[in-house]
C-alpha cells in the first residue's frame, strides 16, 4: 500500500545518509500496535482544539428537534452557534462533551489504523495488486466498523450531551448523570440501537473513502521520501481525505445525531430511521442534511491532516529506532 511504502522509503533515505545499508521492505514493517497508540496525545490535543467545531456541528443538527418550534431558526451558522452557546452557558457550554470526544477519539483512531494495516496486509493491497481500489474500500469499511463497535456508547453519550439544552432546559448534569439516564429510560435504549444502524451505514463507506483518497492524494501528489515538500503534502492529502469521507455521508450523520439524542428535549419524535429522515424533510427540507457541515470540515481538514502525518512521522521513528537498537 503506498503509505505505508512512502514510509520504508524515507526510512531508507534516512539510512543511507547515515552511510549504513539496509532495505525496509513492506514485509520489514516494524508491528503498528506501538506507533499508532503512541500518538494518542496528539489525538487529545486535537479533540480538545477541535471539540468546539464539533459542538456547533451537533447542535446545527439538532435544530428543529426541540420542544420549541423557534428551535428551528435558532443559529444561522456555525459561529452564530458556538457565539449563542457561550453568551447562555459560558465556557463550561462550548467544552460540552469535551471529555466523552477525547474518549473516543483516543482508541478510535488506533483501531482504525491498526484495523487498516492488518487487513491491507491479509488482502495484499500492493501497488500492482488486482482490483486494488475495491480491496482499499473494503479494508477502510471494515476499520470503520471495528473502531465503531468498541466506541459506539461513547458516541451516543457525546451526542445526548451535546445536543442537551436545544430547544428547552438542560436535561443532564455531566457525564455520569447522562449514562445513569440512559440506562434508565428504555425509550433511549431504542433509540440507541437506531442510530447504531445509521452509524454502520455512515462508518463502512465513510473509512473506505477514507483511506482510499488518502491513497489516491498521495500517489498524485508524489509523496515520495526525496520529495520537496513532503510534509505539506502529506498534510494535504490527509486533510483533503478527511473532508472528503466527510461529505460522502455527512446527511447520513445527521439521521445519526438525531437519532441517538432523540428524547433530549423533551418526548422521542422518531420512529426509526425512515421516519426521522422523512419528519426532517418535511418540516426542514433538504437543506437539514447539509447543516453544520461546515464546522465539520473546518475541523476535518486539521484534526485529519495531522493525524496522517503524525502516523507517517512516528512509524519513520519507530523504524528507525529499531534499527538503531540492532547496529
Amino acid at each position: 500500500m503506498h503509505f505505508f511504502k512512502g514510509v520504508n522509503k524515507v526510512q531508507s533515505f534516512l539510512i543511507k545518509n547515515e552511510n549504513s545499508a539496509i532495505n525496509y521492505s513492506p514485509s520489514c514493517r516494524s508491528k503498528p500496535v506501538r506507533p499508532l497508540f503512541i500518538f494518542r496525545t496528539q489525538i487529545k490535543i486535537f479533540c480538545v482544539i477541535c471539540c468546539p467545531m464539533e459542538l456547533a456541528k451537533t447542535r446545527m443538527q439538532m435544530q428543529g428537534t426541540g420542544e420549541k418550534s423557534a428551535s428551528r431558526k435558532m443559529y444561522r451558522n456555525s459561529l452564530d452557534c458556538l457565539i449563542r452557546i457561550h453568551r447562555k452557558e459560558g465556557v463550561r457550554g462550548i467544552n460540552r462533551g469535551m471529555v466523552t470526544t477525547v474518549i473516543r477519539e483516543t482508541p478510535g483512531f488506533g483501531i482504525y489504523f491498526l484495523a487498516y494495516d492488518t487487513l491491507t496486509r491479509a488482502l495484499g493491497c500492493d501497488a500492482d495488486a488486482d482490483y486494488i481500489i475495491p480491496k482499499l474500500l473494503l479494508a477502510g469499511g471494515m476499520s470503520g466498523m471495528a473502531s465503531w463497535i468498541s466506541t459506539y456508547p461513547v458516541d451516543v453519550i457525546k451526542s445526548r450531551l451535546q445536543a442537551d439544552g436545544v430547544g428547552g432546559a438542560n436535561r443532564y448534569d455531566g457525564i455520569v448523570d447522562c449514562v445513569r439516564q440512559i440506562a434508565l429510560d428504555k425509550s433511549v435504549c431504542r433509540g440507541i440501537n437506531r442510530g447504531m444502524v445509521t452509524t454502520v451505514i455512515r462508518e463502512t463507506p465513510g473509512f473506505g473513502i477514507y483511506f482510499l483518497a488518502y491513497d489516491t492524494l498521495t500517489r498524485a501528489l508524489g509523496c515520495d521520501a526525496d520529495a520537496d515538500y513532503i510534509i505539506p503534502k502529506l498534510l494535504l492529502a490527509g486533510g483533503m481525505s478527511g473532508m472528503a469521507s466527510w461529505i460522502s455521508t455527512y446527511p447520513v450523520d445527521v439521521i445519526k445525531s438525531r437519532l441517538q439524542a432523540d428524547g433530549v428535549g423533551g418526548a422521542n419524535r422518531y420512529d426509526g430511521i425512515v421516519d426521522c429522515v422523512r419528519q426532517s424533510w418535511r418540516r426542514e427540507g433538504w437543506r437539514t442534511f447539509t447543516r453544520g457541515l461546515t464546522s465539520t470540515l473546518l475541523r476535518a481538514f486539521p484534526v485529519n491532516a495531522t493525524t496522517f502525518a503524525t502516523v507517517t512521522l512516528f512509524l519513520m521513528y519507530m523504524k528507525f529506532t529499531k534499527y538503531l537498537q540492532g547496529t
